[in-house]
């Protein structure tokens, strides 16, 4: 098939019109599956190669061909400003073939919104978020609105396959075609996808159709990578030292102040004069980086070149920043969190800073991806840094974690193509919740039978039994969020409708308690737990004074001031794959030169190398730092480490006389105890070949609330979600197995 051929003249035109000189792969092979089947489509290509046109020509061309009698395609993307960026492309896209394109979030006016409700049509651009508020508030209007419903496109789908929020999308597409009588044909878009196959199976759940992988030549492509490692102090790895390390990718620009942290100023220097990302792993972090780099650019004398963007900036704050990266004009760098990391067109950027290592492949990926457009290769520079060891230090301080982490990412892609799969096993009594107060809002009163009917035919809650579904409709109605009337029915209790009439109910991600900032007409973001009066915040990249905290309307009144402050917007902990801890391992074992790696990280790899080796480190989990205390490296991910951990509590510290476990998760545990290393390993394989049930791993009275609506779930259901949807226990017990015939065999 000719897909240019079968496109609509508006879209050729368009191709024509943009200097096109022909399709993409990717394109080719997205029109084929749309044109030719009636299946869902998952199209997984690289960063910037077209999936967002693959996916809509095709759609657009059979909206223009036939158009929908309601909105005929519901595109839904994680992030408002993809939305905002999405809406600006596909409005100049379908204006000449008349088709609407609407968005709807909480940053869209209410006027827009009633267009779309007396007229609907078109393409309708949302979040997850706002998809429940309107499944929730316009329960009626749903079928008038939806009932010519012809697809529903999910971009970035990579980042809603591993928590609730991937979940609660999946409900929303099914209940939302339940109520409108429309079975939509589903099309994800991501560019990294672990398990390709496992994915396409869920993105297909309870559609009643197939999922098609286009097939698309991959094309080889070239990164431009770097990676320095720096002590937070003078003292660097390399100095005084002969090392074998690759030229750097660029000699020193803009020499940083004298006094700048080593780090910092590195990349202070290499940002001159060049559009920029540097991307961090938290706000906090955020909030500090941009601060320095301003403060070098006074110590310079130059204007500030920096600008600041994370998910607890205002949208003014965000939009602003947006717009000056899209400006083709101004040379601005923008440091940020994972909210640039999706494909929002932010112009042409030159490379992308990472301080220290992502928690994922995936992440890395999507980072890198956002430079290497318009005929560029990819180019980031990692950026890695640590407190110097001190000599007296135990071995698991002298082991350079980040650098580690940084190294198995790239190597783990770059030799077998490895992602992160979904994570589709847990069992998720938190959503639960969330989507049985939905339904029961959205639809009113509704019998025990209807609404187990309704919520435990949804994909995500496969794996929840009717006895646990019991459990909880029992414990909501003791509690008052569902009320039982006198007919036998259920509703909202008062205390449900707390729940349901905030905001911040239709998000299933957890938030912490939030303070909006204020100085003067201006919104900056928000934080948690405010200081008092006259302490000082940092937000947006600068310091404010606080003047008042207004604890009921939960405002924060402040002024800018000079200075640096630490800031704090809530924890952010990492998940990462046991798969990448596993590769860490086998850098420090191998031989192996990293052409990326530059001078200060050659040598603080060599160093590591040197001490692994001579500790025993390469070859042994368990070593003694001296007397009774002792190390342990499982290598390990996340959620297997987290079941280690708790193995060696609950079952293990009376036998193994355990003493004072301390973990860094994921990386190592210390602890004391007085047996001998054979003994730790029989005593472990005793226990973990003992048939013990996950559950003895939760604490006694322990209730582990790990999602966002774990509160308002039965002690009983969280305790059960944890130990078998969160704890890696066969994971842990796999490795525990493989020590033990390596002891055996020696």
């Amino acid at each position: 098939m000719d897909a240019f051929s079968r496109y609509a003249p508006f879209i050729q035109y368009y191709i024509y019109r943009s200097g096109w000189e022909k399709l993409r792969a990717v394109q080719v092979a997205a029109a084929d599956a749309v044109f030719q089947t009636e299946d869902n489509v998952l199209i997984s290509a690289s960063t910037a190669s077209g999936k967002t046109e693959a996916a809509f020509f095709p759609v657009l061309t059979l909206m223009d061909e036939n158009p929908p009698a309601s909105v005929g395609a519901i595109y839904i993307a994680p992030l408002k400003a993809l939305i905002n960026d999405q809406f600006s492309r596909m409005t100049e896209l379908c204006e000449p073939a008349g088709i609407k394109v609407w968005r709807w979030h909480g940053d869209v006016g209410q006027s827009q919104k009633a267009k779309l409700l007396k007229h609907p049509s078109g393409i309708l651009q949302i979040t997850p978020e706002s998809l429940e508020a309107l499944m929730l508030h316009k329960h009626a209007m749903i079928p008038a609105l939806f009932r010519d419903l012809r697809f529903v496109i999910i971009d970035e789908v990579h980042s809603l396959l591993r928590g609730d929020r991937g979940g609660q999308t999946l409900c929303l597409i099914e209940r939302l075609s339940d109520l409108s009588g429309a079975n939509p044909r589903r099309i994800g878009l991501s560019a990294t996808i672990g398990n390709i196959e496992q994915a396409a199976a869920y993105l297909g759940t309870g559609s009643g159709r197939n999922t098609v992988i286009p097939q698309i030549a991959q094309q080889k492509s070239t990164w431009r990578l770097s990676m320095e490692h720096f002590y937070a102090m003078d003292t660097q790895a390399a100095e005084g030292r002969d090392v074998d390390a690759p030229e750097p990718l660029e000699r020193e620009t803009d020499p940083a102040p004298k006094h700048a942290d080593p780090a910092y100023g590195y990349i202070f220097s290499h940002t001159k004069g060049k559009k920029c990302l540097v991307f961090v792993n938290s706000r906090e972090e955020c909030e500090a980086v941009t601060t320095s780099l301003r403060q070098y650019c006074e110590w310079n004398h130059e204007p500030d070149r920096f600008q600041i963007h994370h998910g607890n900036l205002s949208a003014s704050f965000r939009e602003t920043a947006e717009a000056v990266m899209k400006d083709e004009e101004q040379v601005m760098t923008t440091v940020t969190t994972a909210t640039l990391e999706l494909g929002i067109d932010i112009g042409k950027l030159e490379r992308a800073f990472q301080l220290d290592a992502p928690f994922t492949v995936s992440s890395f990926l999507q980072r890198l991806g956002r430079t290497g457009r318009r005929g560029l290769p990819p180019e980031m520079w990692f950026v890695m840094r640590e407190e110097e060891p001190e000599a007296r230090a135990m071995l698991p301080s002298t082991v350079p974690w980040k650098l580690l982490q940084g190294i198995a990412l790239v190597q783990l892609y770059a030799e077998e193509h490895w992602v992160e799969p979904p994570k589709l096993d847990r069992l998720p009594f938190s959503l639960l919740y969330h989507q049985t107060m939905s339904t029961l809002a959205a639809n009113g009163e509704m019998t025990p039978a209807q609404l187990a009917g309704r919520v435990l035919k949804l994909q995500p809650f496969h794996r929840i039994t009717q006895d646990d579904y019991r459990i909880l409709l029992r414990h909501l109605i003791e509690k008052d969020h569902i009320q039982r009337t006198e007919r036998g029915g259920l509703i909202a209790g008062l205390a449900g409708e707390r729940v349901i009439n905030n905001f911040k109910f239709y998000a299933v991600f957890q938030d912490s308690e939030e303070f909006t900032v204020r100085s003067e007409s201006q919104e900056i973001g928000t934080i948690v737990q405010p200081p008092p009066a006259g302490e000082k915040i940092a937000i947006a990249g600068h310091v404010w004074v606080v003047d008042e905290v207004d604890f009921d309307r939960h405002i924060v009144y402040a002024t800018m001031v000079k200075g640096k402050v630490p800031a704090y917007f809530g924890d952010c902990p990492g998940d990462i794959n046991t798969k990448i801890l596993e590769r860490m391992h086998k850098v420090l074992q191998e031989d192996q030169q990293y052409p990326y790696l530059m001078k200060n990280a050659v040598a603080r790899l060599d160093l590591a190398r040197h001490t692994a080796e001579n500790s025993g480190l390469l070859g042994e989990p368990l070593i003694c730092l001296g007397g009774e205390m002792w190390a342990l490296f499982p290598w390990l991910g996340s959620y297997a480490f987290l079941a280690m951990e708790r193995f060696l509590k609950v079952k293990c510290t009376q036998k193994l006389h355990l003493q004072g476990l301390s973990p860094a998760r994921p990386y190592f545990m210390t602890f004391k105890m007085k047996v001998g290393k054979k003994e730790f390993y029989r005593i472990l394989a005793e226990e973990a070949a003992a048939d013990f049930d996950p559950l003895d791993l939760v604490y006694p009275d322990e209730i582990p609330l790990f999602e966002k609506y774990d509160e308002y779930v039965p002690a009983e259901l969280v305790r059960k979600g944890f130990a078998y949807g969160i704890l890696a226990v066969d994971e842990m017990k796999q490795r525990i197995l493989e020590w033990c015939e390596r002891e055996n065999r020696t």
